[in-house]
């Protein structure tokens, strides 16, 4: 199985988190996953009034220096850790 796919796979293994599952944790999987399918943040920083908007913005611009396969892999490791 490729990198791709097994993203793939854990990507909708994510839509079955434990409802313990922290809203950083959340968010650090968000990033991770617009950093692997879209790429660089590519839109402008929502305002102060948009907290949930602007923390998953963060979120995407946090994870920006790694590369498409990284941020895959990443994703991947932590939904296991999530899982466990």
């Amino acid at each position: 199985m490729g990198l791709k796919e097994e993203f793939e796979e854990h990507a909708e293994k994510a839509m079955t988190l434990p409802e313990s599952t922290t809203n950083e944790n959340k968010l650090i999987l968000y990033g991770l996953y617009k950093r692997a399918t879209v790429g660089a943040v590519n839109t402008s920083r929502p305002g102060m009034f948009s907290l949930r908007e602007r923390a998953k913005w963060d979120a995407w611009k946090a994870v920006e220096g790694k590369s498409k396969e990284e941020a895959m892999s990443d994703y991947i490791t932590k939904v296991k850790q999530l899982h466990e």
